[in-house]
């Protein structure tokens, strides 16, 4: 038989899920990693347990794998691929004192231009005494699988866009090439494209077959949307997490710094999305689970609450709304929690409702079907009150999991 390794490294962790070609899960395994201990050395321990975790039997049948990561996590390395100094991650900020500089030579606007971009991260190494031990600058999902197939300076073009690599034109643009560390920078391939065969002492160690290949990969949110069934022009995804997540797929590429919003290439498609910071942390402020569970079954979905708020844990928002002192609008607020969680959801839907219209009057394709992943989407009078605004049907996603959806991506699906 045929089996596809997916590895997510996301947030809260790693977790490995092997799929088959007709898309069944045939093994799963996950591995914790301590937010005070996401170092390289703790990536490669939780990469092999990963592995060894997999019963031999289907270890034996795996022809491919591809591995994600969280984006813009990276780090330098030196000649051989050890890291020359810690990783630097996904949501840390240290970039904001190069954006300055960055604003001299990038496009106006341009996805870079953020405190956390690859870009601006490897800005600030260059001043750094580690960066004269660097030969090589990698993405965390990009050095993951240098451990497994040996070749370094590699990477794909999901996680090489806020590095500034162009995905339309497939190359990086001309100011990227006249900068002083360009030969630090990977070579870029599609996610999913074979990269090279397992290295032997890797296939031996654990039984993976010798010809077993290793794909570029992607990023963690990426992967999930690749899992969540989304596959036509016009489908979506909206995660219902912490903050509210939406992902487009469109005939167009959209872009506009203003809003967050940007484009990521999938096949001969575009995936477009934006985040506004409302969602399930100000919902988890007010309520339990279990007092969000019981209070969502006594609303009554079908009829429109009145109360019209914009939830908020603190000011700002950029999308829907661009506005870093937008406040949050959390009155009048109703005795009865029924009334009041009732108003909390029926505006956020409001809310995921005009990201789907600003995407569209950007130049998307019109929206047709929402995916919904995240804790949110077990919330059945959410979902009605969300279809209700949006106008298009709404189900849960196939498949949550980031892991699956890289499987799919080690399996060839990239792009169909």
């Amino acid at each position: 038989m045929n089996f596809y390794l997916g590895i997510d490294f996301g947030t809260s962790g790693a977790r490995a899920i092997v799929v088959d070609a007709e898309r069944m899960m045939q093994a799963e395994a996950q591995c914790l990693i301590e937010a005070s201990q996401d170092t390289a050395e703790d990536w490669q321990k939780a990469l092999f347990a990963l592995i060894e975790q997999i019963p031999q039997q289907v270890r034996s049948e795996i022809r491919a794998i591809a591995i994600n990561g969280t984006s813009s996590t990276v780090l330098l390395c030196d000649a051989q691929g050890n890291p020359v100094d810690a990783p630097i991650l996904y949501n840390d900020r240290r970039g904001e004192t190069m954006l300055k500089q960055l604003k001299e030579i990038a496009p106006p606007h341009h996805v870079v231009l953020s405190a956390t971009s690859s870009l601006a991260k490897l800005f600030w190494w260059h001043q750094q005494p580690a960066y004269h031990q660097a030969s090589y600058f990698l993405h965390q999902a990009d050095w993951l699988a240098f451990l497994l197939h040996g070749k370094l300076g590699i990477s794909d073009y999901h996680n090489a866009l806020k590095l500034g690599y162009e995905v339309e034109k497939l190359c990086y643009p001309g100011w990227i090439e006249q900068l002083p560390f360009r030969s630090l920078l990977p070579q870029v391939f599609a996610p999913g494209m074979p990269i090279g065969e397992i290295k032997s002492e890797i296939a031996s160690r654990w039984g993976l077959p010798q010809d077993c290949r290793v794909c570029a990969g992607t990023t963690d949110s990426i992967a999930a949307f690749l899992a969540s069934g989304a596959k036509l022009p016009g489908e979506a995804v909206t995660s219902l997490g912490s903050t509210l997540a939406l992902k487009l797929l469109s005939n167009q590429r959209v872009e506009d710094a203003r809003y967050g919003i940007y484009s990521h290439r999938l096949g001969e498609l575009w995936l477009t999305g934006g985040a506004s910071n409302t969602g399930g942390a100000v919902l988890r402020h007010f309520f339990s689970y279990e007092e969000l569970e019981r209070f969502s079954g006594q609303i009554d979905a079908d009829t429109e609450s009145p109360l019209d708020y914009y939830p908020l844990l603190e000011r700002g928002d950029r999308f829907p709304i661009n506005d870093p002192q937008l406040p949050p609008k959390l009155e009048p607020r109703p005795d009865n929690p029924v009334e009041f969680l009732h108003g909390l959801l029926e505006s956020m839907a409001r809310i995921e409702a005009q990201g789907y219209q600003r995407l569209q009057q950007l130049g998307a394709t019109k929206l047709s079907r929402v995916y919904t992943a995240g804790g949110g989407a077990n919330n059945s009078n959410w979902r009605i009150m969300r279809e209700r605004h949006l106008q298009v049907p709404v189900e849960s996603s196939v498949k949550t999991e980031a892991a699956y959806g890289t499987a799919l991506l080690a399996s060839g699906v990239e792009g169909n």
